[in-house]
């Protein structure tokens, strides 16, 4: 069991409060994701979790006891850090089996834990080598197996693929995926990047100054942010956001459009403009179109053949029917 309770939760360093009162459910076996921009709370919250981190009032339950005095090492919870924190004199097997060692656990059921761990993880071959033989993505997977030995109610992974290039990123945020399907653990995973958390997650908790804005599936918070925050948060390139005379014609004070949902033309469309930059991915081209009149910039997700250059002038269509509006406070208008 790893189901996580948070209950009017508070984090104040002195007179100055970080985490306000949160109260969070995530449920035994969920891929939560903490999402949001640096300074949000996010990873204070995961040490609030974990115990690294004494609570300033509230409440906190793991599998049904209560857990908010407890010592991290009684949680029953395994931390992933950004940093790999392995030994660079010890092998790959021993660096994995330290917690164990340390808990004083049986010869016999350390080294079955480490084999069923490096099977996972595919780090067999690499059992004798030391991190410094070891490339970033696969010193990474020796940091998560030396979680997986302890068997743990929950993994709580704080930023674990900042270190990595973008290319073993993505090949990590699919080998960790397919580790929480294994495992059927619950997991919690704090990033800044809104891609990791919307191709991860079972569900989402968008945070802002300690606040949670939001918290839903990925798809729930792409096609329904509740406010402007989620709405320019959530999605790569983010949701365009307009306000002026042309929200007014929607009765809002703002509406959003995601780029995906603009054709583009070169003789007919309600809005025009300029483009200023194309970026060209192979089946995809983002168009950022200035001087519309309707915000600084206007992106644009295009097909991949649309051969529109710098200086263009181009004309835009929204679609009508996935037009998002916000009222004065920045709250979706149903």
């Amino acid at each position: 069991m790893g189901r996580i309770v948070l209950e009017q939760v508070t984090k104040s360093f002195g007179e100055v409060t970080v985490i306000p009162p949160l109260d969070l459910t995530i449920e035994d076996g969920e891929f939560t994701v903490f999402v949001g921009p640096s300074g949000c709370g996010k990873s204070t919250l995961l040490r609030l979790i974990a115990g690294l981190e004494d609570v300033s009032s509230g409440r906190i339950a793991i599998d049904g006891t209560e857990a908010t005095a407890l010592s991290p090492s009684k949680r029953r919870l395994a931390m992933v850090f950004q940093s790999y924190a392995l030994y660079p004199h010890m092998t790959v097997r021993k660096n994995i089996a330290f917690p164990l060692r340390m808990a004083g656990m049986d010869k016999a059921e350390q080294e079955r834990r480490v084999t069923q761990a490096a099977s996972v993880l595919n780090l067999t071959d690499y059992l004798e080598r030391r991190p410094g033989q070891l490339s970033g993505g696969q010193r990474q997977r020796v940091a998560i197996g030396r979680a997986i030995v302890r068997e743990p109610s929950a993994f709580l992974f704080d930023e674990p693929l900042s270190n990595l290039d973008a290319a073993l990123r993505v090949g990590m945020r699919l080998e960790i995926s397919e580790l929480h399907k294994r495992l059927a653990t619950t997991m919690i995973y704090v990033t800044h990047d809104q891609v990791e958390a919307m191709t991860m997650a079972d569900k989402i908790v968008v945070l802002r100054a300690g606040h949670i804005e939001q918290v839903g599936s990925p798809l729930d918070l792409y096609h329904n942010p509740r406010n402007v925050f989620v709405a320019g948060f959530i999605g790569s390139p983010t949701m365009n956001l307009i306000t002026g005379p042309e929200a007014a014609k929607h009765n809002a004070r703002t509406i959003g459009v995601r780029p995906e949902h603009i054709t583009v033309s070169a003789t007919e469309g309600p809005w025009s403009g300029t483009v200023a930059v194309s970026e060209h991915l192979g089946s995809d081209t983002f168009f950022h179109v200035h001087g519309t009149g309707l915000a600084d910039s206007i992106t644009v997700r295009a097909g991949g053949e649309v051969g529109f250059r710098h200086g263009d002038r181009i004309h835009l269509t929204p679609r009508a029917d996935v037009i998002h509006r916000f009222d004065d406070k920045g709250l979706r208008i149903a």
